[in-house]
Parts: C-alpha cells; sequence; structure tokens
C-alpha cells in the first residue's frame, strides 16, 4: 500500500490474523492487534515497537472491546482500516468439548464483531479513506439455528456485516466482506475453487485488495486450518 496508516486486526495470535499484522507492519504501517500472548506477537512488538499496539484479546467481552478502542483512541485518535478476522478461536476457551467447538466459534465470533464494529465506527469516521474488512473462515458463516432459512443477519454473520453498510456508507466507511462462497445466496456466478491458500499467502493478497477495495471478495481455502487453527485437544 502506497501511504502508512492505522490498522486494527482482531484474532491476531496465528493463522492469517497473525499474518495481517506481520505484513502491515512489514509495509510500514501501525497496526493495534487484538490477539492472545504469543511467542509471535512478542517478537513483533521488539521489532516494530511503538508501531505494534497491543490490545485486549477478548474483544467478544463488551468491557474489552471498549477498552481495545479507548486505546486506539488514546494513541491515534483515529482508525483508517478495521480487520475483523471472523473465523478466529481467539475467544475460546482452553478446554472445549469437541462438539462445542463450532457452535463457540460462531457465538464468539459473532459477539467479538458486533462489539468491535460498534466502538471502532467513530474512529473509523475519523479516518482517511476508511475502510472495514470482515473475513470469515468456513467455519464462522455456519448458521447456528434455522439451517434451512436463506441466510439473514439474525443468522448469519456475513450476512449481518452486509446489512451494516447503509451506517457504513453514511459514515463514508467502505465494508469488503471475504468468505467463502454461499451455496443458498451466492455472490458471483463464478465458480470458486479452493486453493491452496497459506496465512501467508492470504494476507497478502488480503492487503493487496485494500488498495482497490471491493464490497464481496469469494476465499474457498483447501485446508482452513492453516488460516484459521481448531484448538488443540486437551
Amino acid at each position: 500500500m502506497s501511504s502508512t496508516r492505522r490498522f486494527w486486526v482482531t484474532g491476531a495470535s496465528n493463522g492469517v490474523g497473525l499474518a495481517l499484522v506481520e505484513r502491515l507492519l512489514e509495509e510500514g504501517h501501525r497496526v493495534a492487534a487484538s490477539g492472545k500472548d504469543c511467542q509471535e506477537l512478542d517478537t513483533l512488538a521488539e521489532l516494530h515497537e511503538a508501531r505494534l499496539l497491543r490490545l485486549p484479546v477478548h474483544v467478544h467481552e463488551l468491557a474489552e472491546a471498549q477498552a481495545a478502542a479507548e486505546q486506539v483512541q488514546s494513541h491515534w485518535g483515529a482508525l483508517d482500516v478495521l480487520i475483523v478476522n471472523a473465523g478466529t478461536c481467539d475467544y475460546l476457551p482452553d478446554s472445549l468439548p469437541a462438539n462445542a467447538i463450532m457452535e463457540a466459534i460462531v457465538s464468539s465470533n459473532r459477539r467479538a464483531s458486533e462489539h468491535v464494529l460498534s466502538n471502532a465506527l467513530s474512529l473509523l469516521a475519523r479516518g482517511d479513506r476508511p475502510q472495514v474488512m470482515a473475513l470469515f473462515s468456513r467455519y464462522s458463516t455456519l448458521q447456528l439455528f434455522a439451517p434451512a432459512q436463506n441466510p439473514a443477519g439474525h443468522n448469519n454473520l456475513p450476512q449481518w456485516f452486509r446489512e451494516q453498510r447503509k451506517v457504513l456508507d453514511d459514515l463514508t466507511v467502505q465494508l469488503t466482506v471475504v468468505a467463502p462462497q454461499s451455496l443458498k445466496a451466492p455472490v458471483s456466478s463464478s465458480m470458486a475453487i479452493p486453493e491452496s491458500w497459506t496465512a501467508q499467502s492470504a494476507a497478502e493478497e488480503l492487503v493487496r485488495r485494500l488498495e482497490q477495495p471491493q464490497a464481496e471478495l469469494v476465499l474457498e481455502v483447501m485446508d482452513p486450518t492453516l488460516l484459521w487453527p481448531l484448538p488443540r485437544e486437551a
């Protein structure tokens, strides 16, 4: 990207979230990262110092999302790009039964998305060419209830983001939804073939796409665990 910008990336402790933070810092941007404590983020903080702002991780809790936004406000006063990594497992407890993981991914990412977006709106309104990129895995697009119905804001997180376009448009904020193709409500007539994306290659492409933002991007991944690692069994 051609100029230095202020980013907030959620779900930044591993996978594509961490790769996005790495890529953006390499390009000279300032990055606020909501992610669990990990050696990789510690190393990035040592290398990039003041350009990496560590934020509370549990932004699926309203108080922590508010605290994160207050830190961004205190340090930068505004935000140019919010990347909501809504496929992350950062919000899951360390011990979770295998049969509860998918529901927990969907519900925790929903809460995090709603809290982060609502608290970032005023920061984005003061940003330069403000953008929101909402990034989804095949896991986080699942409908928790009424799976036979077409996607709607109350039962599908990508659709909820699409329903925020009016509010974002009024603030001149560009929204890009990046998700697997939906068979019930496809956003493109083109065939989307799963590709062998890695966290790094996907991050590089997504950052490049921010330069000329589009409303919808279809991302089909051969192995989703490379971009959104599932919790390890205890």
